[in-house]
């Protein structure tokens, strides 16, 4: 049916001044804006702001899309697209032996749902599953790690030119099929044993097929700036879109350096670099708890890590390299346990240990032996000043990082989007609010380069939210993690209600949202 929206004020995604009009959709596109025609179900807006609806660049829904088909923690907070396959691991392409592989690394990230179906291995039969319907829409970046893990294995070593060429062909037919871009973890292993010379060869093929590289770089805490640095450099060589994922200078090393990290950015952007990035706004970061293990010590995959922790010479070598050293793994810094929160376990027989801060090296392995590499964490390391600093950038977007597994997750996931609108824009001021609104819709879509996305435009998708900013606030918090948020009664994809009055309803409007040029490339 056609709908019109009455009295609304707009703020329409290019951060121009907010006006009063009436909104008309058909067919799942906004037809007209101005005094809105007669049509079959009418909303009146008065006092609700109408915006484009929020993009999560960086979002950890690749299972939950499949299983959740409510999928509440986005749907309610006004998120219409979400882009996955992040931090260079997801679930395609994969064989038969990488899959088992990755359900065992990611199971603290994305779970391992029971009973779920994994009837793809390519990026495009992976899209395809996506496309019989899901709640919100989806992108998807082509994980450079699990290409790695598909074309080299877990060996920490240099590709072959071989290895290389079957890579580059990975990458280009994940990009044919739909990806948006490549991401990778460089933290993660085994993205992170490629050499920035092995990068650059893979993002001159997602240049070539109009994609962009979306980086977890090497280090968020010891040579932050450097491995940001590296990240420019690899895009610039290889002539490549950039978009550096969550953002954030974190540990005690990086107190007050955001000035330095924009800096950086800065000059690439006036060298004419096509940089973005995206940040979450909280100061705990999230992760696993085996991602915070040196690199060496992960080689091999999972069994191997298992075995190196239960060996008592392996595992003193690996909390000299944590406590003393400043593991890769933990981004250089000497570990600080208490900084360390369990979220989550994957047996439930350790569900007591959610929520307590770890203690020592000694209760980090046998709750990493115990639960088989799946707890995940919390890592108290942030800081706030860097947070406002980096969002008030002019090429900052919004990304949620939202782990939705786990008996006490990350307020993120549920949170990020309305925290942005009621902390940051009506409680701070930190940004205004069409300010805002521009970085979570009209900037991201055009990095995702998405002609008909992200503004509220005649012609375009009626991918939309209706949000009370005098009210608009998360409702998660660390103690309830999953509360939903408060001031967004109606969220449309396609022009169909998937929130209506504050609820969610049975709608899966959502789809694959595809790169185009990289299809025709």
């Amino acid at each position: 049916m056609d709908l019109a929206i009455r009295n609304a004020t707009i703020v329409d995604g290019a951060a121009g001044p907010p006006y009063r009009a009436d909104v008309h959709i058909a067919n799942g596109r906004i037809t007209e804006i101005g005094t809105a025609r007669t049509a079959r179900r009418t909303i009146d807006a008065t006092g609700l702001v109408l915006s484009p609806g929020f993009i999560d660049m960086h979002a950890h829904s690749d299972l939950a899309l499949l299983t959740d088909p409510a999928h509440e923690a986005k749907a309610a907070q006004g998120v219409t697209l979400e882009v996955l396959g992040q931090d260079g691991l997801s679930y395609a392409p994969v064989d038969d032996a990488t899959l088992a592989g990755l359900r065992s690394q990611l199971a603290g990230w994305n779970g391992d749902p029971e009973g779920l179906e994994y009837d793809w291995r390519s990026v495009g039969e992976y899209l395809e599953r996506l496309d019989r319907g899901i709640a919100v829409n989806a992108a998807y970046l082509v994980p450079q790690g699990t290409v790695r893990m598909l074309a080299v294995g877990w060996e920490d070593r240099p590709a072959t030119p071989a290895e290389l060429d079957r890579m580059r062909e990975l990458v280009a037919e994940g990009l044919a099929q739909g990806a948006v871009g490549m991401s990778s973890g460089l933290t993660y292993t085994p993205g992170m044993y490629a050499s920035g010379a092995e990068l650059t060869e893979l993002c001159r093929v997602v240049a070539a097929h109009g994609g962009y590289y979306c980086p977890h770089h090497r280090s968020y805490g010891a040579g932050a700036l450097e491995a940001y640095a590296e990240m420019i450099a690899v895009a610039r060589e290889a002539g490549c879109a950039l978009h550096l994922a969550h953002a954030t200078m974190n540990f005690g090393v990086n107190a007050g350096r955001a000035p330095a990290l924009l800096a950086l950015l800065d000059e690439a952007l006036a060298a004419g670099a096509d940089v973005t990035l995206d940040t979450y706004p909280y100061l705990p970061g999230a992760t696993t708890l085996a991602a915070t293990l040196p690199s060496w010590a992960t080689e091999g995959g999972p069994e191997a890590t298992l075995a190196r922790l239960r060996d008592d010479a392996q595992a003193e070598r690996i909390r000299h390299a944590m406590e003393v050293e400043g593991s890769d793994g933990c981004h250089g810094v000497p570990v600080e346990w208490r900084s360390i929160e369990v979220s989550g376990v994957r047996e439930p027989a350790l569900a007591g240990h959610v929520g307590r801060r770890l203690a020592d090296f000694a209760t980090a392995r046998r709750l990493l032996l115990e639960d088989r590499l799946g707890t995940t964490i919390l890592q108290h390391v942030g800081h706030e000043e860097n947070v406002r600093t980096i969002m008030r950038h002019r090429v900052h977007t919004g990304g949620s990082d939202g782990l939705l597994v786990g008996e006490k997750p990350h307020p993120r996931a549920y949170g990020t989007f309305p925290h942005y609108l009621g902390r940051y824009v009506r409680e701070l001021g930190v940004l205004t609010l069409q300010e805002c609104v521009a970085h979570l819709t009209g900037r991201p879509a055009a990095r995702l380069r998405l002609p008909d996305r992200g503004l509220v435009r005649e012609g375009y998708r009626a991918d939309l939210v209706l949000f009370d900013p005098a009210t608009v606030a998360a409702g998660a918090t660390y103690e309830r993690p999953r509360a939903l948020p408060t001031g967004i009664p109606y969220v449309l994809v396609d022009g169909r209600f998937v929130i209506e009055d504050g609820r969610r309803t049975d709608v899966l409007a959502g789809r694959s949202v595809r790169n185009e040029r990289g299809r025709r490339g």
